[in-house]
């Protein structure tokens, strides 16, 4: 018995179904690919920080993170790593904590102006030191840094409008950005150690601010010990005349006391002899 020759047209049904799934599964690689494509080319809304835009720069090889006018009171803790350019102006960021920004390596620009930001410490900068070019920390509220936070950084750093005290510290940290002189002829004193510096540039202030606050120190602790040895003049000197007066006291007691009566055996005595 023979086998029945195949239809014209079970022949064109399988053809057709064929290219069916040649299409499903082309379809299904272009749609990965496109996938595997946004990944790269977009950060996934989980990295970016709430609040902030995240947008690859194919010129830097990064992300340009904006988080400007986002109301935000502290800066955000998960920052991508690939961040290259961080803007956080315009909010109400109160502080900079140390290594706020560590593990940032590739971060080259980073924005702080128009915040609230009152001091800096030490490690406020650590561990982006070796790559960021620009720091704009201006309109903010910085009066006081520590000696060493600018210490270790090679970019421009912008810090126009704040309240500076200019004092020891504020020196020494100025003394190591040598690099931004620019940056240290716009640091205005609002306050100083040296009152008629109020008001004139800090690079003006031609006076060791660091051994004017030592040579204070060492007139306060002069002060101190003169008023401790003066008080221990004064109770000397009080113990001794209040001594006196009770001793003289005494005495005027002892005159004021009646004189001792003669016995009759003595008075007797006294007119034999005689």
């Amino acid at each position: 018995m023979g086998v029945a020759p195949r239809s014209q047209n079970d022949s064109i049904g399988s053809h057709s179904s064929i290219s069916s799934g040649q299409t499903v599964t082309t379809s299904r690689y272009y749609a990965m690919c496109s996938l595997v494509l946004m990944a790269l080319c977009f950060p996934s809304a989980s990295m970016c920080p709430k609040g902030c835009i995240c947008q690859r720069d194919p010129h830097l090889h990064g992300l340009n993170v904006t988080c400007s006018q986002s109301r935000l009171k502290e800066i955000p803790p998960s920052l991508p790593v690939d961040t290259v350019l961080l803007k956080l102006d315009h909010n109400q960021i109160g502080a900079v904590p140390d290594q706020a920004f560590h593990g940032l390596r590739l971060l080259r620009e980073l924005n702080l102006s128009y915040n609230a930001v009152e001091t800096l410490g030490e490690g406020a900068f650590s561990g982006i030191e070796a790559t960021l070019q620009v720091l704009d920390l201006s309109h903010n509220r910085i009066t006081s840094v520590h000696k060493d936070a600018f210490a270790r950084l090679k970019a421009r750093v912008i810090v126009d409008d704040n309240p500076w005290h200019c004092d020891c510290a504020l020196q020494q940290a100025i003394g190591g950005m040598a690099h931004n002189h620019e940056a240290a002829t716009r640091v205005l004193c609002r306050s100083s150690e040296l009152h008629d510096q109020e008001g004139r540039p800090f690079l003006a202030v031609d006076t060791d601010l660091c051994n004017l606050a030592k040579r204070t120190t060492d007139y306060a602790m002069l002060v101190t010990m003169f008023g401790w040895f003066a008080m221990v003049i004064s109770y000397v000197v009080y113990y001794v005349r209040q001594n006196q007066e009770d001793a003289r006291r005494h005495l005027e007691y002892l005159k004021s006391l009646p004189s001792k009566p003669k016995k009759p055996d003595e008075a007797d005595d006294i007119s034999t002899v005689v």
